[in-house]
């Protein structure tokens, strides 16, 4: 199909109406915040466009709520391959990047899309900073990191993460703690506790079925685990959320 007509139309109403598009430079630059992980950043980047999401940018569709949605699933393609150019594992950003497409597939408003659009924007630089963090562990405790994040389904145990690095309990233990600032116990709650929220935000399953899904020996052990990291019963953090919506 010849598009010379149309690009040259359109051109053409651009410099009539004064139209000028935001430059990539500057939308690089953002892309970049995101992918360093400056969640402070990326905050202010995201409070500055907001108020007016659409300038600078094409019209994708001739329905403005769609024509929003649009943009905001280019943009998280866009994100998702700056940040795998930064060091996030392509299968992890592709999934985050499917994740936030259908749900912004969902959304039926403005206010839903670009509420959405800033989870993404944080969720994918919190996920940076942390990725950077990680690289200046040493080899064995990234190991150790890696291993709990894809096993949180496990009852993990110090035994079991000393043979996957190839250490001692006790070696492994005090390299964990003097790298990460806190104990391999603590960070497996903590990622657990973690998958945990999410699970309660994004998914209906019972609270016995995220206990079972995430290792633990029972209902109760979970509920007292969630209760001492959030402050909150599993419960009463869903039904929080509920009340935000």
């Amino acid at each position: 199909m010849n598009t010379s007509y149309d690009l040259s139309r359109s051109l053409f109403l651009h410099m009539e109406n004064h139209f000028v598009r935001t430059s990539f430079s500057k939308e690089y630059e953002r892309y970049a915040d995101i992918r360093n992980g400056d969640m402070e950043q990326v905050r202010k980047n995201f409070s500055s466009i907001k108020k007016n999401y659409l300038e600078g940018k094409g019209i994708l569709s001739e329905n403005h709520l769609r024509n929003i949605r649009y943009h905001i699933i280019i943009a998280t393609a866009m994100i998702a391959r700056s940040c795998i150019e930064g060091g996030m594992p392509h299968d992890t950003a592709y999934t985050l990047s499917d994740i936030y497409i259908l749900r912004a597939d969902k959304c039926e408003s403005e206010e839903a899309l670009l509420e959405l659009l800033g989870e993404m924007q944080l969720d994918f630089a919190e996920r940076m900073q942390i990725l950077k963090k990680d690289i200046s562990y040493s080899f064995h405790v990234r190991r150790c990191v890696e291993y709990i994040n894809h096993h949180l389904n496990h009852k993990l145990t110090v035994t079991e993460l000393a043979e996957q690095t190839g250490l001692s309990d006790a070696y492994l233990s005090r390299l964990f703690k003097k790298e990460t600032g806190c104990t391999i116990t603590e960070y497996v709650h903590g990622a657990k506790i973690g998958a945990a929220q999410n699970l309660l935000q994004y998914s209906q399953l019972h609270f016995s079925e995220i206990a079972l899904a995430l290792g633990f020996s029972s209902q109760s052990a979970f509920i007292t685990l969630f209760r001492k990291v959030t402050g909150f019963t599993p419960k009463q953090y869903r039904d929080r959320l509920g009340e935000s919506i």
